[in-house]
């Protein structure tokens, strides 16, 4: 194996070190928690250059370095200091650049073309909509707004929830099948 290479850290440092601030953090040491962010910002944005080629789009790149961080301060109480912190670490990053990806990728197919009108809205469309959200339980409402509405991940709006990604999953397939079975009751397009 040998020694470590020139130009790249040694990650069993930064595990220990990351890992101590983490849990010195999740303990309330803000000292701690400031330090770690500064460095897994860096660390996130060389991740993402080499595993999803940031490098082409400047502001794409900024834009999953401040998501990733932002996921990671929402959700720091559920990394278990007995387990590894890269692991867990990178594992959001990448959910958070799939899901920016993904965004993207919606925005752009969901542009009008030019030679295409658009469509003036139906200004009572909002509220029936808005009716027939209510209509749902509490828990599906929830899931649809989380998901649909505030561009959450299955796994956010899981956590956000107190729930599991699978009953996240659930809840909002169901939500959308009754959504769909009330639109068709009451002949809505």
């Amino acid at each position: 194996m040998g020694a470590p290479q020139p130009n790249r850290p040694d990650r069993t440092q930064e595990e220990q070190r990351w890992s101590a601030w983490m849990a010195s953090a999740q303990a309330g040491d803000r000292e701690a928690y400031t330090k770690l962010m500064a460095e897994l910002a860096n660390a996130i944005e060389s991740f993402v250059r080499a595993r999803f080629g940031g490098a082409r789009d400047h502001d794409f790149l900024e834009d999953c370095v401040q998501e990733a961080l932002l996921t990671l301060h929402r959700v720091r109480h559920t990394w278990n200091p007995r387990l590894p912190f890269r692991p867990w670490l990178f594992a959001i990053v990448r959910h958070r650049v799939i899901d920016l990806l993904r965004r993207r990728a919606v925005r752009r197919t969901e542009e009008l073309p030019d030679e295409e009108p658009a469509r003036e809205a139906d200004p009572g469309a909002g509220l029936e909509g808005a009716r027939l959200l209510a209509t749902l339980e509490p828990a599906y409402r929830e899931a649809l707004v989380l998901t649909k509405f505030e561009g959450y991940s299955l796994e956010e709006a899981a956590t956000r929830a107190g729930v599991s990604t699978g009953a996240m999953k659930t809840r909002v397939h169901r939500a959308l099948r009754t959504l769909q079975k009330r639109l068709r009751e009451e002949d809505l397009p």
